[in-house]
This record gives structure tokens, C-alpha cells and sequence, in this order.
């Protein structure tokens, strides 16, 4: 078989904020910026790796979603607890010193996790976690 990972999606409440995240503190360069009825999916990824991209959409848009189920996703991206990626380095330590100096909301600094790894932890504007793993 012959799959890759092609997209993952992640969810944003603040869509001009969104891409400065992903492009200018990341690094991520746009790949689509695509509105809809004031809603916008936007398409990021790492120059790198052409084939990978994230899709950071509107929250909570399908038909089928609750005012309920709709306030859950809000409380949960809120805290961070809704959406997350990983991501890795060659670089920890000067990854993470930029974006410390980019004023990115850091939760958790360079650690060696007892799991084995070693990785910092920060939020996107919506709340997202992403982790940044030390590449062996």
C-alpha cells in the first residue's frame, strides 16, 4: 500500500490570526486561503515538505453540528483540550528560542518526557496544543 498523510485539520476562531501563527511564527507557507459565506479554510505547511499541510478551518460548521455540541467545541479549543498536532525538529532548543521571542503562548519548555522524548509544548491563537518533538 502506498498512503501518506496528506492533510490534517485543525480548528481556528480567528482566521487573520490563524495564518500569521502559521506563517509568520511557524514558517508555514500558504497553500489555499479559501472563504465561504465569511468563513475561511486555510491551507498551511512547511516549505520542506510540499506533500504535508494543515488546514485550519472554521469550528463546528457542519449541518449536522448542535448549538450544544457548538458551545462544547468553543469551551474545549478554549482550554485547549479540542484540537493538537505534533510536530518536530531538528533544532529544539533554537526552534523553541524563536518562538519565545516571537511572543508565542509557550506552555511547557524543552523537556526530556520519561516516554523518551524530548519536546516543548505552545498554543496556537485558537487554543490548539502543538508540541514540538527533538528529531533524533
Amino acid at each position: 500500500m502506498d498512503i501518506v498523510i496528506h492533510s490534517s485539520y485543525l480548528p481556528h476562531n480567528d482566521p487573520d490570526a490563524a495564518l500569521a501563527f502559521y506563517r509568520d511564527t511557524l514558517g508555514f507557507e500558504v497553500r489555499n486561503d479559501v472563504g465561504y459565506n465569511g468563513m475561511r479554510w486555510i491551507t498551511v505547511g512547511p516549505p520542506e515538505q510540499p506533500g504535508t499541510s494543515i488546514v485550519l478551518h472554521p469550528p463546528a460548521v457542519d449541518p449536522g453540528t448542535t448549538d450544544d455540541e457548538r458551545r462544547t467545541i468553543t469551551e474545549m479549543m478554549a482550554k485547549g483540550t479540542y484540537g493538537g498536532i505534533n510536530l518536530a525538529t531538528k533544532d529544539l532548543d533554537a526552534t523553541f528560542g524563536r518562538l519565545q521571542a516571537g511572543d508565542a503562548d509557550i506552555v511547557q519548555e524543552p523537556t526530556e518526557q520519561p516516554y523518551g522524548i524530548r519536546d516543548c509544548a505552545l498554543r496556537d491563537p485558537a487554543g490548539n496544543m502543538i508540541r514540538i518533538q527533538q528529531l533524533r
